[in-house]
């Protein structure tokens, strides 16, 4: 599962629909613009299979693309990632055009989870970092990696490392930020309560991209699905880092 490889759903076509099908496309390749280099998205290589095996219950699923540029208010809240990821964004896989497939997952009528997954530039290449989060809440349910080639791959996909993010909210991450500043060591820092897998020198920068591409990709998910659910925490938090910023230049 989640080898990265595309797969062939489809079988026995005839093949003169496909040659309709590879003329349409070449035709449509002439007609439209064809997509600014950068713009690198970030989906799942078998949405059906792999959706089945976080959802057994699941009967259908929705693909909905977000995209930056065709949304309203796209400035500000590109704008909105950069201040909320608190780190500079990578020119390849987090341009303004980037577009971000979220699938809401369903089981018949009812909307039981959501799925989205971000690319984050690490040591060994690009990791694919997803998400399935609770409907109302916006909580992990799992994380998993669809790619990552890195020194600590093993460690980091272990079941150990990565359950321990299950149930945390963006709020938790904001918290962190908080409690970095006036609280540390608060008992309510679930990010400072991490255990890191062994790693070396190699692995420890693909141990940090994962911890970024897990707060990016719930920021998205809160811009995009749970209408800034988490605003406050993160208002609190850049307060204390306004006045501790402030401090310092005294």
């Amino acid at each position: 599962m989640w080898s990265g490889r595309c797969s062939i759903t489809a079988i026995g076509r005839k093949v003169t629909f496909m040659k309709t099908a590879i003329l349409l496309g070449t035709l449509t390749m002439l007609v439209l613009p064809r997509p600014l280099l950068g713009a690198i998205g970030c989906t799942l290589s078998n949405p059906a299979e792999d959706l089945k095996y976080l959802f057994p219950e699941m009967t259908s699923y929705k693909e909905d693309l977000k995209e930056f540029p065709r949304m309203k208010d796209g400035n500000e809240l590109f704008k909105s990632l950069k201040e909320r990821l608190a780190s500079d964004l990578d020119p390849i896989y987090e341009t303004f055009e980037t577009p971000y497939t979220v699938y809401a997952i369903f089981k018949g009528e009812k909307k039981i989870g959501i799925v989205h997954g971000v690319n984050v530039p690490g040591k060994g290449g690009v990791i694919q970092v997803f998400l399935s989060t609770d409907v109302l809440t916006g909580a992990i349910h799992r994380l998993f990696f669809q790619r990552i080639e890195s020194p600590a791959a093993d460690r980091l996909k272990a079941k150990e490392f990565r359950s321990q993010f299950d149930s945390m909210t963006l709020a938790d991450f904001y918290k962190h930020d908080y409690y970095s500043v006036s609280k540390t060591k608060h008992p309510s820092d679930k990010v400072a309560r991490i255990i890191p897998p062994p790693l070396d020198e190699n692995g420890k920068p693909d141990y940090e991209a994962t911890l970024r591409g897990i707060r990016k990709n719930l920021i998205l998910l809160d811009l995009f699905v749970y209408d800034r659910k988490y605003e406050p925490f993160f208002e609190k938090a850049k307060e204390v880092l306004s006045k501790k910023s402030a401090k310092e230049k005294t």
